[in-house]
């Protein structure tokens, strides 16, 4: 029998957690150490599946890699050569294709299989592909993608969307290509922030980290060195959900404030209000938990975007603690189009949720959730199942918790120091 969560909800959660390592700021930054000519020590790593895939894809292409640490890795990619990526790795995650970037500066050329990850609608790489062709890469597109550049050389790009993963990847071309490179357009998430962090640590000039317009002056040689990964604002902003929707007391520690503006707004409109005392989140039990309307009483919208904006990846979980909020609200996720779909879940568990479309969702709250056996259907949704059955009444069942495992690194654990019941079954 497949692993799978046993949880019986109903009860208030109270404690001090520590976020994990953010593994969007793990993955490409993992990536990036092909471009250094010395180790690599990084450390508040998230040990999770994701990370551990991208090292075996890393450990396939040759170079070394060791977990000094609970959460340091080394990685020395020194010995690695030029060949295929594993299939079989790469479909497993997303992210394999932050390796294109890397791979191109280190020996002119990739073969990539098309990348794996969660199934939450349409996501295009066109954005990758045409900020590589910018810097003089060539691409052929088949059952594989092929990219080949005798050189890079910089350019000044318009990337089509401030896609992330696009971003990374032409970041970590341009610091290996010859002369200036502008991308505009470009995606400024918190974890893009810590790979240019990360590749300023490793000697390369990168300007304008934090906004949409980076500037790189390339062709400098990158050497090895220790980087500590930020604490992840998706998870904090799980742990704010799950403190509302088991009305318990939650102390994160520590977290970056400037990376949870968007975050503490979203949830104060739900009537969740967060305390920051420098690097100490809080949520207090007791929690009005009341929808705030819009002026005039009409019913307020919360909708997603690309950074600054309300994140996409919490779209999910705030979706479960509307549902024990007073009041109505429409949620609009613009990103992916198939990420709603997991209501129907929800509803199952007695959520009042009317799905308007594949992007939008109306809520009313607050609605008694009970028990009930589910699926996770991938990271983000597979968390928000996991809050929903703590705030329910009676047991409940998740099954395909890997998906969860995927993103959350000891989650079980983390959860029973919290108060949680939940145990995970293997057999």
């Amino acid at each position: 029998m497949p692993p799978r969560f046993l949880v019986r909800g109903g009860r208030a959660l109270h404690g001090t957690v520590r976020p994990a390592g953010n593994k969007n700021a793990a993955l490409p930054i993992l990536a990036a150490t092909l471009l250094a000519d010395g180790p690599m020590v990084l450390e508040n790593i998230p040990r999770i599946r994701d990370v551990e895939t991208m090292l075996g894809l890393l450990g396939d292409l040759g170079a070394e890699t060791e977990w000094t640490g609970p959460n340091t890795v080394r990685v020395d990619t020194r010995p690695a050569r030029s060949k295929p990526l594993n299939p079989e790795l790469c479909a497993r995650i997303r992210a394999s294709i932050l390796l294109a970037g890397p791979l191109l500066a280190r020996f002119g050329k990739v073969v990539l299989p098309p990348p794996g990850g969660d199934v939450i609608g349409r996501r295009r790489v066109d954005t990758h592909f045409l900020a590589l062709e910018h810097l003089g890469v060539t691409v052929e597109v088949g059952d594989r993608y092929e990219l080949e550049a005798k050189s890079l050389q910089g350019s000044d790009i318009f990337l089509d969307e401030p896609s992330v993963t696009g971003t990374e990847n032409a970041l970590m071309a341009a610091v290996a290509a010859k002369g200036r490179t502008v991308l505009r357009n470009a995606a400024s998430e918190p974890h893009v922030q810590d790979l240019a962090r990360a590749l300023v640590a490793m000697g390369a000039h990168v300007e304008g980290i934090g906004t949409n317009v980076y500037t790189i002056e390339g062709g400098y040689p990158l050497s090895g060195a220790t980087y500590a990964i930020g604490p992840d604002h998706i998870e904090i902003g799980s742990f704010i959900g799950l403190a509302a929707v088991t009305n318990g007391e939650i102390t994160i520690d520590p977290v970056r404030p400037d990376d949870l503006r968007s975050t503490v707004l979203g949830f104060e409109r739900l009537g969740i209000r967060a305390v920051i005392e420098g690097t100490r989140l809080t949520i207090r039990a007791g929690q009005e938990r009341r929808i705030r309307p819009d002026l005039g009483g009409h019913v307020p919208k919360l909708e997603d975007g690309p950074w600054p904006a309300f994140p996409a990846d919490l779209m999910s979980t705030t979706i479960v603690t509307a549902t024990q909020c007073s009041g109505i609200i429409l949620v609009f996720e613009k990103m992916f189009e198939s990420r709603l779909f997991f209501v129907d879940k929800l509803i199952g568990m007695g959520a009042r949720i009317v799905l308007c479309d594949p992007h939008r969702a109306v809520i009313s709250g607050p609605a008694p959730l009970r028990g009930g056996t589910v699926e996770s259907p991938d990271i983000r949704a597979g968390m928000a199942m996991l809050l929903a059955a703590l705030a329910a009444e009676g047991p409940s069942i998740i099954y395909n918790v890997g998906q969860i495992e995927r993103g959350y690194e000891r989650i079980d654990e983390r959860l029973r120091s919290l108060g949680a019941e939940i145990e995970r079954a293997d057999g």
